[in-house]
C-alpha cells in the first residue's frame, strides 16, 4: 500500500517538540504514509504519556503499543482513534514493542473491544506469562532476598515489600493480556499490505523489539524505548533461571543500538518524547554515555570493593542521590547491576559470592 509522506515545513517546530517543551500532551497527528500518533497520557510520571502509533492496513489500523490502563487512557486512546477516522472496535492487531505497562497495558482492552490479535516476541512473552503465574508475595521474596545480598538497607527493603503489595503500582501491573502471536526478529509483523519488519532489540527488555517501516519515500523505525531522542532507557539485569547463563543487558543493548545504527532508518518515531532524525548520531551518544559510565564505575572499583548498594550511590544520576524517591534508587539500582555485570562479563570486575553481602572486585 503506497501512501504519499508529507513533509514538515522545516521552519516550523515539530507539533511533537514543541509538546515536550512545554509539557503539555501534543496532538493526534496523522505523519504521512498511513501512520498516526496517538498521545497516551501516563499517570505521575515525569514521562507523562506514550506515543501509540496507528498504521493503517488492507484489514484495518494495527496499533504499536496501546498505552497505560486507566479509565482517562481508554477514552483519550478511543477518541485518538476516531480523529484518525476509526473506531476502537476496528482494531485490526496490536504490535507491542514491549511488556511494561506504559506500552501494553491497554491491549487487553483493546483486544477485549476488537478482537484484535496482540503480538509480541517470545522473550518478552515469557516475560508475561512468568508475572501472571508467579505470586505477588513469592515475586516480592524472591526481590527480597536478591537486594539483602546487594547490601540494600532494610529501610529500603521495607518500601520494597510495601510496593509489592500495592496492586495500583506493584508487578501485577505487568501481568497484562498474554500475545497471540509471536514476533520474530527479521521477519515481517503482518500488518496487512505494508512492509514493516521486526527488529529485535533487546536491552530494556529480554524481548524489545523495534518495527522498521521499509516504506518509500522514506523509511522509519518505530523504535519504542529502545531509542529516544534524549532519554537513555533503564537498562537493568533480565529474570534468571539458576541454570541461565547470567544475562548482560547491558551487552545486549549495545549490540542491539549498533544493528540500529547499521540499519540507518531515516526518521525515528519513538514510544516517548518526539520524532527525530540521524539514528547514527543519537546510537553513539548513548554508545558513549555508557562507555563513560562503565569507565567510572571501574574506576571506583579499583579504589575499593563495593556491593552492588554502593555503587549504586556513586554512580551519575539526573538527581543527587538523596533527592531520589524509593522506586528511583530501586530503578538505579537495577541500572547499576546490569553495569556490573558487564564489567565481570568483560573481564574488568568480578563478583565475590561467597561474602555477605556480595562484594564486586576490580580485575
Amino acid at each position: 500500500m503506497a501512501v504519499p509522506i508529507s513533509v514538515t515545513d522545516p521552519r516550523e517546530e515539530q507539533p511533537d517538540r514543541r509538546a515536550w517543551r512545554e509539557r503539555v500532551l501534543p496532538p493526534v497527528q496523522g505523519l504521512g504514509g498511513g501512520v498516526w500518533s496517538i498521545p497516551v497520557p501516563i499517570p505521575d510520571n515525569p514521562l507523562r504519556y506514550t506515543l501509540v502509533y496507528l498504521l493503517e492496513s488492507d484489514r484495518g489500523p494495527v496499533l504499536v503499543d496501546t498505552g497505560w490502563d486507566d479509565p482517562t487512557g481508554r477514552e483519550i486512546l478511543r477518541a485518538g482513534l476516531a480523529e484518525a477516522g476509526f473506531a476502537l472496535e476496528d482494531v485490526h492487531g496490536v504490535l507491542v514493542t514491549h511488556h511494561h505497562p506504559d506500552h501494553h497495558g491497554l491491549s487487553a482492552h483493546v483486544q477485549a473491544a476488537s478482537g484484535a490479535w496482540v503480538g509480541m516476541h517470545a522473550a518478552e512473552a515469557a516475560v508475561v506469562r512468568a508475572v501472571r503465574e508467579i505470586p505477588a508475595d513469592q515475586w516480592i521474596d524472591r526481590m527480597t532476598r536478591s537486594m539483602r545480598a546487594a547490601g540494600l538497607p532494610e529501610e529500603h527493603l521495607a518500601a520494597l515489600r510495601q510496593w509489592g503489595g500495592d496492586s495500583e503500582s506493584g508487578p501485577a501491573t505487568l501481568g497484562a493480556v498474554v500475545p497471540d502471536r509471536e514476533l520474530v526478529h527479521g521477519e515481517s509483523a503482518g500488518v496487512p499490505g505494508r512492509q514493516v519488519r521486526v527488529m529485535w532489540t533487546p536491552g530494556h527488555t529480554p524481548g524489545h523489539v523495534c518495527l522498521y517501516l521499509d516504506e518509500r519515500p522514506r523509511t522509519r523505525l518505530l523504535s519504542g524505548d529502545h531509542l529516544l531522542p534524549t532519554i537513555s532507557p533503564v537498562v537493568s539485569l533480565y529474570p534468571e533461571n539458576p541454570q541461565d547463563e547470567p544475562t548482560d543487558p547491558l551487552g545486549d543493548f549495545i549490540d542491539s543500538l549498533e544493528r540500529i545504527a547499521a540499519l540507518g532508518p531515516e526518521e525515528i518515531l519513538p514510544a516517548h518524547q518526539y520524532r527525530f532524525t540521524d539514528a547514527p548520531r543519537r546510537v553513539q551518544e548513548l554508545l558513549d554515555h555508557h562507555t563513560a559510565r562503565l569507565a567510572d564505575l571501574h574506576a571506583q572499583l579499583r579504589g575499593a570493593p563495593m556491593t552492588l548498594w554502593e555503587a549504586a550511590q556513586g554512580m551519575h544520576w539526573n538527581r543527587p542521590w538523596s533527592e531520589l524517591g524509593f522506586l528511583a534508587r530501586h530503578l538505579a539500582v537495577s541500572e547499576a547491576a546490569a553495569h556490573l555485570r558487564r564489567l565481570v562479563k568483560t573481564g574488568l570486575a568480578e563478583a565475590v559470592t561467597d561474602e555477605d553481602p556480595v562484594m564486586y572486585h576490580a580485575r
